[in-house]
């Protein structure tokens, strides 16, 4: 998989569109590109393997 993606779940990043309204009018803006929080954490089988996964897996796997 790509370095920015979930081993787990498999989510990656998604774009972020926000209007700004000025004066009555929506000013135009840039869209943002969003990451989510992947960090590294062991896998529960045991093995010595680390791999990138997002905080919501990593707290599923604590359960």
């Amino acid at each position: 998989m790509a370095s920015k993606t979930c081993n787990i779940c498999a989510k990656k990043s998604g774009m972020s569109w926000s209007l700004v309204k000025l004066r009555g009018k929506y000013n135009p803006t840039q869209k943002l590109r969003k990451y989510p929080n992947l960090q590294w954490a062991r896998l529960v089988t045991g093995q010595k393997e680390r791999v990138l996964a997002c905080a919501k897996c990593i707290k599923a796997m604590a359960k």
